[in-house]
């Protein structure tokens, strides 16, 4: 069997477009016909840019060889062009392919992925999901409101959801980190305060930040939450600040998590090596795919960390962290994205029930892509799949960001 086909598909879900401005779902072909789909996440180029440099990965690396030697190929990618390091680009375009490969694997074998990374360890896995707007919530308010999260968390936990994330505290600026305003801290104290006080002890609360904050601003800011007893701080400061990451979670009695935004061992090995973080939170459509993050897991087992894989994407990269859960020992829970244009892609091939999924027995990853729906929502714009803003944090108004890619509206 040898890889002999690829085709990039480049989706916008539409309003309200929770998962990002597009999707890049990749989709490879074998030469006896069996078809595998992969997803690569938030690209630091734009989509055209990026299918060129998929196209390129693809043709350089993999096409012409047996999908069964994912190794091989990772090997490739990750040395190819002097480097032997970890390459942002590079490797988003190769957890893709890779995780294309690993559906034709388990297609080829009629098995699903799990079986082929160890068998299967969890029957069910523990999923949470970021706090959205109810129906009846005004868009531009919601971001800053503890009552309409409140409300919000108390929907999800009412559906069988144990753990509920959010993020008060931007913005996410292109100018590192900051210290958070005093605004910003009494406002991440009111929505822990008002969460913790519509779900008592029913559901975890994981407080998300995207890396804005100074050392010392992260400090003063998880110090203001401890007495909520939140289950992570996430990314407290910008990721490529390990040690100071590290000075963080000793002065802050809240589990650090990390990760959505690291690719490769080379860089998740660091962060536990330094006790920066004991939960990691792989994007495994960036991180190097389904079996470099096995290995990770496998070190993070070594320094008795967990694993919570990080979704904002589409449901084919949600599909691998699945499979990847189902295998390890390690895992705490999956982030779960449940929008009618996810369930529609993957035709509800994945649900999130009673606050658990249950990995499917199904071949390789255990969906079914709906393709002609994915073709039929293509992304004409031209801004990136996330973005930071280039305004700084406003001491004087207050702070109103929606994140990287707000709601785009109806009509």
């Amino acid at each position: 069997m040898k890889l002999r086909d690829l085709e990039i598909i480049v989706t916008a879900p539409p309003a309200p477009g929770w998962g990002g401005r597009y999707w890049t779902l990749v989709k490879l072909t074998s030469d006896d016909g069996i078809v595998g789909w992969g997803e690569c996440y938030a690209t630091s180029v734009g989509p055209e840019a990026m299918r060129a440099v998929i196209e390129d990965v693809f043709d350089r690396h993999m096409a012409g060889e047996n999908p069964e030697n994912i190794e091989l190929m990772f090997r490739r990618a990750y040395s190819s062009g002097f480097t032997q390091r970890p390459d942002l680009t590079v490797m988003g375009a190769f957890s893709g392919l890779e995780i294309a490969c690993w559906d034709i694997l388990g297609k080829a074998r009629g098995r699903p992925v799990h079986a082929l990374l160890g068998g299967r360890m969890n029957d069910r896995i523990r999923a949470y999901t970021y706090l959205y707007p109810l129906p009846h919530h005004p868009l531009d308010e919601f971001w800053t409101s503890p009552k309409m999260a409140a409300e919000a968390a108390l929907d999800c936990v009412d559906r069988g959801y144990t753990a509920v994330k959010f993020d008060p505290a931007g913005p996410y600026t292109m100018r590192g980190g900051h210290m958070p305003g005093m605004r910003d801290i009494s406002q991440s104290v009111a929505f822990c305060k008002a969460i913790r006080d519509a779900v008592g002890d029913r559901a975890d609360l994981l407080f998300g930040t995207h890396g804005q904050f100074s050392t010392a601003g992260a400090i003063r800011l998880g110090q203001a939450l401890e007495p909520f007893s939140p289950l992570w701080f996430e990314e407290p400061i910008p990721p490529d600040a390990v040690e100071e990451m590290g000075r963080v979670a000793r002065a802050v009695r809240i589990p650090i998590a990390t990760g959505e935004r690291l690719t490769t061992k080379a860089e998740f090995a660091p962060i536990l090596r330094s006790g920066a973080a004991s939960i990691l939170q792989p994007a495994l459509g960036r991180a190097g795919g389904i079996w470099e993050m096995k290995k990770v897991a496998a070190i993070a087992e070594a320094y008795n960390a967990q694993m919570a894989p990080h979704l904002y994407a589409g449901p084919i990269e949600w599909a691998a962290n699945v499979q990847l859960a189902a295998s390890i020992p390690n895992i705490l829970m999956c982030e779960s994205i449940e929008t009618p244009f996810h369930d529609r892609l993957i035709n509800g091939t994945i649900r999130v029930e009673d606050g658990y999924i249950t990995p499917s027995d199904t071949p390789g990853l255990g969906i079914e892509v709906d393709e002609d729906l994915a073709r039929a929502h293509p992304y004409t714009g031209d801004e990136l799949h996330l973005q930071m803003q280039e305004d700084p944090c406003d001491y004087q108004n207050g702070n109103n960001f929606e994140g990287g890619a707000p709601a785009p509206r109806e009509g």
